[in-house]
């Protein structure tokens, strides 16, 4: 069964929605070698975004497309030798070159490359302690040397970059990076993340070492017309049907949230025969919030009693919470008891907050809450 939508994933060719002047931004940045720093609530579509545009780049032989994951590193020392490992070994198209680049770029990291037959992998790995060792300047300079040396643009794209924020000493971590990166001209770095207050800590804040490292993308809201569109042809090209409100109430009903767009479309595509209709997708959206109920269950359980409440107010509506009827229904203590959770909730990236404006990030999330509790 070929199943139209696609979600929990990066997606790609005709999975991919919209996002033309992003794309289209983004490509230009790669063009002219601005750095850019990608920044959005998670599951919007940040790497789908990043894999499609170094995709279209990667076409182009003057340019060399590195990526790496800052998730598993837990200190500089990884975050060194997953950077140089992944450089060598996606610059490298078989083991052969793969030594010769090592022999060429890395040699006085002493690394070893080891295979795995029948298959032919081969990976690269680093027996020395990089931090403490002036060589990580040479690992930090690695895609400009490779740059001058071939002739090419490198494009360094590493996902989960707020990670770095995690290390010990991050601003004097920080500080090197940027100092070494910014002086690279033949090379673009694209830095995303899915801990939206914590990029925003990173790229956002004047103190930052990284503050005007290059260009901020805010990534919006994929529109409800455009949602609407691509709900609609992927049914149609699956022999299905939906119409043109229904495609919009599906949308709606979960904010346009990409990831639980796509995730609430194939719901609603797998319950109906050949046309979806409202009771379809209200069917399919009650089937999503009961798969996430012990999720949502653990995150409320996590928080604390006013924090609860506060996810509650905002479930209910309220935009102002130091109103005294507010603090008084919602038994929130004080205005400074307010900022206080508000904070706290923000630094897990449960609420969303922009200016005045303050939201619960996930919109099934939110759902759910409006379901379970009643405080007033």
């Amino acid at each position: 069964m070929n199943i139209p939508f696609s979600f929990g994933k990066v997606v790609r060719d005709d999975d991919f929605t919209d996002r033309t002047k992003e794309t289209e931004k983004l490509l230009d940045n790669i063009h002219s070698l601005t750095n850019t720093a990608i920044i959005s609530p998670r599951r919007w579509g940040k790497s789908s975004l990043v894999a499609k545009v170094v995709t279209m780049v990667s076409e182009d032989k003057d340019y060399l497309i590195v990526r790496m994951n800052a998730f598993k590193c837990d200190d500089e020392q990884e975050f060194y030798a997953s950077y140089a490992r992944n450089i060598m070994e996606q610059i490298s198209t078989s083991a052969e070159s793969l030594i010769n680049n090592a022999r060429e770029f890395i040699s006085t990291l002493l690394p070893k490359v080891s295979f795995s037959d029948p298959l032919s992998r081969y990976e690269i790995s680093f027996g020395l302690d990089v931090v403490r060792n002036p060589i990580s300047d040479d690992i930090l300079d690695l895609p400009q040397r490779i740059a001058s040396k071939r002739g090419k643009k490198v494009v360094v794209c590493i996902d989960e970059f707020q990670q770095i924020g995690e290390f010990s000493n991050t601003l004097k971590f920080q500080k090197i990076l940027r100092n070494h990166w910014q002086e690279h001209t033949d090379v673009a770095y694209i830095l995303y993340g899915s801990r939206k207050h914590m990029m925003l800590n990173i790229f956002g804040e004047y103190k930052s070492p990284f503050y005007k490292f290059g260009d901020i993308m805010f990534l919006p809201k994929i529109s409800n017309g455009d949602w609407r569109i691509y709900i609609m042809d992927r049914f149609r090209e699956s022999g299905k049907t939906i119409d043109s409100d229904v495609a919009e109430y599906l949308a709606q009903s979960v904010e346009n949230h990409p990831y639980y767009v796509q995730q609430l479309a194939q719901l609603s595509w797998l319950r109906c025969e050949e046309t979806c209709t409202k009771e379809t997708v209200d069917g399919a959206l009650s089937s999503l919030l009961d798969s996430l109920n012990l999720q949502f269950m653990n995150i409320m359980d996590s928080v604390t009693d006013k924090q609860k409440r506060y996810l509650c107010a905002l479930a209910d509506g309220v935009s102002k919470m130091t109103s005294s009827h507010v603090l008084s229904s919602y038994k929130l203590g004080t205005n400074g008891n307010v900022r206080i959770i508000r904070n706290a909730l923000m630094k897990r990236d449960l609420i969303d907050v922009e200016g005045k404006s303050v939201q619960i990030q996930d919109p099934v999330f939110k759902l759910w809450i409006q379901r379970q509790y009643k405080y007033i």
